[in-house]
């Protein structure tokens, strides 16, 4: 029964990676080299407490040829030195800083609404406006305002005002291509398996993963409340954000405490999905 479970899971997770694989022309042949470097490289990682397992070793966990699992592995660290140079990107930082400027008081008004931020504090601007590199200040971000804000104006995540402000448009930063918004697709999906696969082998502690799920309602009614949820999770995501900039929890540029102590790293979300009732998950 429990390899009954775990087929009927996988087949669910895969179904909406396949339609979506499918759509931008992947076959199954693309799909199968990557998952035989997958199982490779999560072999390696399981495997490490004494050290730098074997080919040999490998080959036998995964069922894959000595060989191959000797070239696979090349590839894998090639592929994470990618992928660490683009989680530094100007993007990933832009999304620090957005989530920074809806959550952090001193940077809205009254109403809890992002403030305009002066480009730089300098003559004809209004002292009691906020400058962008005092937001990066208060988000741990050592990098140029400038930097951040090319980025966002890139994005179209936000406007100049008059060359001397800044005015956020959206309340989160979404990628301005492809790549990019891929990269956050890939780590937000990728934790929220994480989450989920880290409660389903019942370590502690374990990780909020939950979901409200109702049928049979109507369509017109949904497009009504659709907004009103969106706002209820926009607004989950800034008391979060303020909860750990406030406690100076947040802040990975430059933490700060003690330095012998361990860190890590967390990821908080909400997703949303509506579909046809006869379309079963």
């Amino acid at each position: 029964m429990e390899n009954a479970g775990h087929t009927l899971m996988i087949r669910r997770l895969l179904q909406p990676l396949i339609r979506y694989l499918i759509s931008k022309g992947w076959g199954y042949i693309a799909l199968r080299d990557l998952l035989k470097e997958c199982y490779v490289n999560e072999a390696v990682r399981a495997n490490q407490a004494e050290g730098d397992p074997t080919d040999s070793l490998i080959s036998l966990v995964t069922g894959i040829h000595r060989g191959e699992v000797k070239r696979l592995r090349a590839l894998a660290l090639e592929a994470e030195t990618a992928t660490d140079r683009l989680a530094k990107t100007g993007a990933t930082l832009a999304a620090r800083v957005v989530a920074a400027w809806v959550s952090d008081p001193r940077f809205c008004d009254k109403n809890g609404e992002p403030l305009l931020l002066a480009l730089r504090q300098s003559d004809g601007v209004k002292d009691a406006v906020p400058c962008i590199d005092t937001l990066l200040q208060a988000a741990r971000i050592d990098i140029r305002g400038r930097t951040v804000v090319d980025e966002m104006l890139r994005a179209k995540t936000a406007e100049l005002v008059d060359e001397k402000y800044i005015r956020l448009l959206q309340s989160a930063y979404f990628g301005a291509d492809p790549a990019e918004m891929l990269y956050f697709l890939g780590a937000n999906v990728g934790d929220h398996m994480n989450a989920a696969f880290h409660n389903m082998k019942g370590e502690q502690p374990r990780f909020i993963e939950r979901a409200l799920f109702h049928n049979s309602m109507s369509a017109q009614q949904l497009e009504n409340v659709r907004p009103e949820l969106s706002s209820m999770a926009d607004q989950l995501l800034r008391q979060a954000n303020q909860r750990l900039l406030e406690g100076q929890i947040a802040g990975t540029e430059t933490p700060s405490g003690d330095q012998s102590e361990p860190r890590r790293r967390m990821r908080f979300g909400v997703y949303y999905y509506e579909t046809g009732e006869d379309d079963a998950p």
